[in-house]
């Protein structure tokens, strides 16, 4: 599994890398977003703490945009992850708030008044400039929906699986309360530990990837 995983480090860590801040309408409309933090490391390179995607055709570019810019923690479970370590590490009784998702109207009639906004918007300020600053991605062009989700769940489980991708001892996400994340070394909780890449996937990808790069250049 560590050579698996050694060469999709290869393949993604040699694409375009992006930082904030970025220009998302230069970015692919389709595809998967790999996301590297800094202070951490694997295979001799920058090692991948989430792979993600988008459902919706043409979305890429806006769940992007959710993750770094939109500061409404549930529009975003990488938001609302990073903000749970944070809240998390500090022992901030706050994070039983930040756990509703006030998305509907009836969530927030119910549970609004009990939210202090000053107190939500200063921790999504928290999570924006820890996203902006702690983050680069790179994106892999994939148009069609079923292979995104495809390469995406088995891209997951090859990282989760690699016992060579540990996290650092000063991983923010070594505080989060959820234990998939803990444990796993990613910023997620689905498609841990299933099927990894196949020899067949693993040369779809490196195809993508190479293709990206040629573009570029």
């Amino acid at each position: 599994m560590s050579e698996l995983c050694d060469s999709v480090h290869r393949a993604l860590g040699a694409l375009a890398r992006h930082r904030f801040p970025f220009d998302a309408a230069s970015l692919p409309r389709d595809g998967l977003y790999v996301l590297f933090e800094r202070g951490e490391s694997a295979h001799g390179t920058d090692r991948i703490v989430r792979i993600g995607t988008h459902t919706g055709d043409g979305q890429l570019q806006a769940r992007l945009r959710q993750h770094f810019l939109l500061e409404k923690k549930d529009r975003s479970i990488f938001r609302k992850n990073i903000g749970r370590a944070m809240l998390n590490r500090e022992g901030n009784p706050f994070l039983k708030l930040w756990e509703i998702d006030l998305t509907t109207r009836r969530a927030r009639e119910q549970y609004g008044a009990l939210i202090d906004p000053k107190a939500l918007k200063a921790i999504e300020a928290q999570v924006t400039s820890y996203m902006q600053n702690a983050f680069s991605f790179a994106v892999l062009p994939v148009a069609g929906r079923e292979q995104r989700l495809r390469l995406e769940s088995a891209l997951i489980s090859t990282v989760s699986l690699c016992e060579e991708c540990q996290p650092s001892s000063e991983w923010l996400g070594r505080r989060s309360p959820k234990e998939e994340i803990r444990e796993s070394g990613l910023w997620q909780v689905n498609e841990l530990y299933k099927q990894p890449l196949t020899a067949a996937e693993l040369a779809e990808i490196q195809g993508l990837a190479l293709t990206q790069s040629g573009n570029r250049g």
